[in-house]
């Protein structure tokens, strides 16, 4: 055989044979690529929310600004893990079918990995059954209800803060303990927000429910004012003010069952208990009183002004969110989703699928962070989609909120 012949040949062979070990090569890391969820790169995960910029829960807002903020210093850092976190962050105006028309957008056409820190018990409801059935993680839900610790029908759902029951059956205690023959009086936003606590209200007090509430009330979010029902409360004879009320209405219950002269207690949800957005509009002299439960540390509160934690976050704020306000609790709260979050994508190190990201959120283990009250921690598996179970009463003293009595578990 010619030898020269055979040699270019051989080469054309081997040249062949590099450029289809190439392809294969080439074709592997797309795969590996591929496994990721859409809207990752080797640089950049993008991620989407949905937030009341507008509407009446416009207050909420901040929480949005705020968690831009962190990520903007997580990738001043360099990211998580080399990649950089990229949140589009739209507004809903705190309407169901607009947060749907969001999601389906922030999905559809920005192709973000997942849904982070929605805010609504509402909205999140409507675009619940969407996401779920795509396996697209929406993740740390901006809500408290009930609902979300279902990892059986909803899986691909996770909440982040205490449930509205176990906040509910605090309240109660608190209620049962202090005014055993309470008339109590409940004004609460007419869907599925509102209803969580009423219902809970109903499965704590059992029996009872019939004989110490005199008055249970709605207003719709879209009202103007809801003056008149805390004017039937007082007629009612309420002695006890059971407020389930998102920041506008709860700044207005507060300042008119003042002006009026009701001087119930006055137990007020969790999701309105910032002092910037709610206490200040309503009067802090006419909040003196009012109780709730906290997990957070208040920045309001003097004796978080050393703590480590505290002044990491007021670093990260003149920085990074400078025209965010100090007083505002809801900014702590951002803060921790964010930090969560972070520990979350740390521990998908390079597999950013949508279903390591889902397992991953569902194996925190005892996850200590710096704003937590002392003790509390976070942890999650895959049949506990409840991250914080701890709070502890606060009442406000005019100036900030005071914790009192003991750290409370909840493991139901």
């Amino acid at each position: 055989m010619d030898r020269g012949v055979f040699s270019a040949t051989s080469r054309r062979a081997a040249l062949a044979l590099v450029i289809g070990l190439s392809f294969i090569a080439a074709s592997g890391v797309a795969l590996a690529q591929q496994g990721n969820a859409p809207g990752v790169t080797d640089k950049e995960i993008k991620i989407g929310q949905t937030m009341p910029y507008s509407g009446p829960a416009s207050a909420y807002g901040a929480i949005g600004k705020a968690e831009s903020a962190y990520f903007d210093m997580i990738n001043e850092q360099g990211g998580v893990n080399g990649r950089k976190i990229k949140l589009i962050s739209l507004d809903d105006g705190y309407s169901p079918p607009k947060a749907v028309e969001q999601i389906r957008r922030l999905v559809e056409e920005d192709q973000v990995a997942f849904i982070f820190q929605s805010l609504g018990t509402a909205n999140n409801t409507a675009f619940r059954k969407y996401l779920n059935d795509r396996k697209i993680p929406q993740l740390f839900v901006a809500s408290g209800a009930s609902k979300w610790n279902d990892p059986e029908h909803f899986p691909w759902t996770m909440s982040w803060q205490p449930n509205y029951h176990t906040e509910t059956q605090i309240y109660i205690k608190y209620i049962l303990q202090q005014r055993p023959n309470a008339k109590i009086g409940v004004l609460y936003q007419n869907d599925d927000f509102g209803k969580d606590y009423l219902q809970a209200l109903h499965e704590g007090l059992g029996a009872k429910f019939d004989k110490m509430v005199v008055l249970a009330t709605a207003y719709e979010a879209t009202d103007p004012t809801i003056d008149t029902q805390i004017v039937q409360l007082q007629d009612a004879g309420a002695d006890t003010f059971v407020d389930v009320t998102t920041p506008k209405f709860a700044a207005q219950a507060i300042r008119k069952a003042y002006d009026i002269g009701w001087k119930p207690l006055h137990i007020l949800n969790y999701n309105s208990t910032s002092i910037a957005g709610i206490l200040k509009p309503a009067g802090l002299e006419k909040s003196v009183g009012v109780v709730s439960v906290g997990f957070l540390k208040d920045p309001n509160d003097a004796q978080w002004n050393d703590d480590a934690g505290m002044k990491a976050w007021r670093a990260f704020m003149t920085k990074y969110y400078p025209s965010g306000d100090l007083a505002d609790g809801n900014l702590v709260y951002a803060y921790l989703e964010s930090e969560t979050l972070v520990q979350v994508l740390k521990q998908c190190g390079n597999d950013l699928s949508r279903e390591n990201i889902m397992k991953q959120a569902a194996n925190l283990h005892d996850l200590r962070l710096s704003l937590l009250l002392p003790g509390m921690s976070i942890s999650t598996s895959p049949t506990d989609y409840r991250p914080v179970k701890q709070m502890q009463m606060i009442r406000f003293n005019g100036t900030n909120w005071e914790l009192f009595g003991d750290l409370i578990s909840s493991e139901n």
